[in-house]
């Protein structure tokens, strides 16, 4: 048990998909086992809907305006960035669609099914005015996201001591999903377990085709999109650049698996770039914050995954919605590990999915997060320093001042 303590949340994890595994194969009959992917899936789902209310209201209510006189440069690119990635997402899960192997007890029924624009804005628009306590207690993420924003907003202009309140009240929910993600391991377990008793190594494959398709696009965004962009805005080759801040940044936060943890690892590839200190110093820790390329990209392809499953026909239009629901989304992605698969059941929602479907599909994201939570971390910290970075440079660009040279260490 002590060796156990030791490990790492990633480590606790693999043991736990393996025993799974292994139990799957041997003794599919014990069925009990699987109740442990059951209370995982359902703690979950419990704690989801309060996390997104009360982290969206206490961000907004204790958001500052930054001082640094470059950041609204920063800022586009942060939202380009997001939402292009959100749209690759997109484009790669039409060329190579993927499904999950769901809960067959868990159909969708005919009247749950949203196929086209007009029907998911329609959808949208209802459930942004709905009953906020009604919102929360129906898991209606659009509501809760809504009313959050709302009251966000209206916060913002109270006192100092109850933007804090809101600030310890999302801090101790935010707790409780650590808590519960710290269980990942037993869940897990009894996700794999449930997943081989049913449907056989068939229906486990299906995860590692999921995994492909969002290791691409992260893979495509880190080395074609992102590249694009710094081009457009320095307006000559972004390839040096982009691969320090992948060696320099990418790396240590792939293994951290927190942009937060990264933070002063970009901060101190930012001094050693000479860049101005007023504006990195805000730009990195709110890129941390709401840069999100890596998550949009989960969000979006976890959400297609389940549209695909379920046969639900989705048009051009609506997916350019979800992009941006998922941005949008991604960008309050919470801190702790996982935080991207907190928002899949947001997504969901614009597709009339329930929400017990779109927590199957969160337990199967922590099955692939042991890979897919830290290519997704890499992607969003070097992105973060990485758009400083282009921001700046472009400045430098426009006063005639050079370059550095930007060799590896």
């Amino acid at each position: 048990m002590k060796v156990l303590k030791k490990l790492g949340l990633i480590q606790r994890i693999l043991i736990g998909m393996v025993v799974g595994l292994v139990l799957g194969l041997l003794v599919p009959q014990f069925t009990v086992i699987g109740i442990l992917g059951d209370m995982f899936v359902g703690a979950l789902k419990a704690i989801a809907p309060i996390l997104v209310f009360f982290l969206v209201m206490s961000s907004l209510a204790s958001a500052k305006s930054g001082t640094a006189h470059n950041m609204k440069n920063v800022l586009f690119l942060y939202a380009l960035g997001t939402v292009a990635s959100a749209l690759v997402a997109v484009a790669v899960n039409n060329i190579y669609p993927v499904t999950l192997a769901l809960n067959s007890d868990l159909a969708v029924t005919e009247a749950e099914v949203t196929t086209n624009i007009g029907e998911v804005l329609k959808t949208l628009l209802l459930n942004t005015v709905s009953n906020p306590i009604a919102a929360l207690y129906n898991a209606n993420y659009i509501g809760i996201l809504s009313w959050a924003i709302i009251l966000g907003i209206a916060f913002k202009f109270t006192s100092e001591g109850t933007k804090k309140g809101l600030l310890e009240i999302s801090d101790a929910v935010s707790m409780v999903v650590k808590w519960v993600i710290s269980c990942a391991p037993f869940g897990v377990l009894g996700l794999v377990f449930k997943t081989i008793a049913e449907t056989g190594i068939e229906g486990f494959a299906t995860y590692g085709k999921v995994l492909i398709v969002l290791v691409s696009c992260m893979f495509g965004v880190a080395l074609i999109l992102n590249p694009l962009i710094v081009f457009f805005c320095m307006k000559q080759n972004p390839y040096p650049l982009v691969f320090k801040c992948l060696k320099e940044s990418a790396i240590t936060a792939f293994f951290t698996r927190s942009s937060a943890a990264n933070i002063p690892v970009n901060m101190e590839l930012c001094k050693s770039l000479d860049l101005d200190e007023d504006t990195y110093s805000v730009s990195i820790p709110l890129g941390a914050t709401v840069n999100m390329a890596g998550a949009a990209i989960t969000i979006t392809t976890m959400t297609l995954a389940a549209v695909n499953t379920l046969g639900i026909s989705v048009d051009i239009p609506t997916m350019i919605v979800l992009s941006l629901v998922a941005s949008v989304s991604a960008a309050g992605t919470s801190g702790v590990a996982g935080g991207s698969l907190m928002l899949i059941p947001l997504a969901c929602s614009l597709f009339g999915i329930s929400n017990d479907i779109a927590m199957q599909v969160v337990g199967i994201g922590f099955i692939i997060g042991v890979v897919q939570d830290s290519c997704e971390t890499a992607l969003n910290s070097s992105t973060d320093v990485l758009f400083t970075c282009a921001a700046e440079f472009r400045e430098w660009k426009k006063m005639g001042k050079a370059l550095p040279l930007l060799k590896h260490k």
